[in-house]
């Protein structure tokens, strides 16, 4: 056991609170054919509603724009919140550089309130140039802005009165919050990232992370103990949230959850951007090979990238990717391509009831650890 390995055994050991596996419900509501928009989205709230029933801890759905989708964060909270009653909801999550960042924390101050302390804070720097090219934004530097960003929310909820900020892209003087979030100091935020020096602020700031199963997990995982090192080093309490995001169908039987993925799946084109290609890595995937095949269901299970299969399978299905990908929070990408709504429904509530209670008690983190550690 080297020196980090040993930092974090001795870390995830003395911690009072068990770092467990965390489940979201993570929407991407594309339009389908043949259903109008109104009906696709009152699906999304009767998923919600259901995860809520079953004790998923989030909800949470992206911010895309031009596409039939929604692209308005606070309008998915509002209403979600309508429409349960426990579930933690949030963006995942407002494209930074595409805002004033101050318009996202008066959002978020009152979101807050609106849905009596419910809410997660969730950010990214931005994945698609469209967008940025239309508000003529700049792209190049949308992660620096994005870092910068976290550290202006943080002071804009937690100062009482006014206050000013001076930063490379952001100045203020003066300013007041009038209206703070419930939640105190502030809701809980997230920045997706995969970067060591964003990682490092995250882990500083006691900011949650994570992400998406386009990437491979064995190359990001020494990344991420790293950030939980950081983090406990910081002198945060308990564990922080890395998330892990990917498709996931289950049913009675392997053949039966197969076969309704495969062709669900042929519809779905969301991940299918420009990309640059990885080197290639012998004896492992790689992230060309996996944006390459990202709609083949055989090759992503073949590759344990998509949780597909009966609930036992696919219940060791994560827990073998947790273990490789040091993640403890898994954001479930149920609704993909053209998923019959009573499949739909049928695959969240079986892993729910089947699933979820598992691996309740399953430290992916202490598990990586103590293997790490032989």
């Amino acid at each position: 056991m080297n020196r980090c390995q040993a930092t974090i055994h001795s870390i995830l050991r003395n911690n009072l609170e068990v770092c467990q596996v965390r489940f979201a419900h993570f929407a991407q509501p594309m339009g389908k054919p043949g259903m109008p928009m109104d009906q696709r989205y009152e699906q999304q709230w009767r998923e919600l509603e259901l995860c809520d029933e079953l004790g998923f801890e989030y909800g949470f759905q992206s911010e895309h724009h031009f596409e039939r989708t929604m692209p308005s964060p606070a309008m998915y909270c509002t209403a979600g919140a309508a429409r349960t009653r426990r579930i933690r909801l949030g963006a995942m999550g407002y494209t930074v550089p595409l805002y004033d960042p101050l318009r996202i924390a008066e959002d978020a101050a009152v979101l807050d309130n609106i849905m009596n302390g419910r809410l997660e804070i969730g950010l990214v720097s931005g994945i698609l140039p469209i967008y940025f090219q239309v508000w003529n934004v700049d792209w190049d530097n949308r992660t620096d802005v994005t870092n910068e960003a976290v550290l202006l929310l943080k002071k804009a909820f937690t100062t009482d009165g006014p206050f000013s900020f001076d930063g490379p892209f952001h100045h203020y003087q003066d300013l007041n919050l009038a209206v703070k979030p419930l939640q105190k100091p502030h809701p809980p935020m997230w920045l997706m990232s995969r970067t060591p020096e964003t990682l490092a602020m995250l882990a500083r700031e006691g900011v949650h992370t994570g992400y998406l199963f386009l990437f491979p997990r064995d190359q990001l995982a020494p990344v991420y103990r790293e950030y939980l090192r950081l983090w406990h080093q910081a002198g945060h309490r308990g564990n922080p949230n890395i998330s892990y995001t990917t498709f996931i169908h289950v049913d009675e039987t392997d053949e039966a959850a197969l076969s309704t993925a495969k062709e669900a799946m042929l519809a779905c084109r969301l991940y299918e951007r420009p990309f640059q290609e990885q080197l290639p890595r012998p004896g492992k995937v790689t992230e060309y090979e996996v944006r390459s095949n990202v709609t083949d269901v055989d090759f992503l299970h073949k590759h344990n990238l998509m949780f597909v299969g009966s609930p036992q399978s696919v219940l060791t299905q994560i827990r073998d990717a947790a273990e490789e990908g040091f993640f403890n929070t898994l954001f479930c990408e149920f609704n993909f391509g053209t998923l019959e709504d009573e499949n739909l429904m049928r695959s969240i509530r079986l892993f729910g009831t089947q699933v979820m209670p598992a691996l309740r008690e399953f430290d992916p983190t202490m598990s990586t650890a103590v293997r790490a550690g032989g």
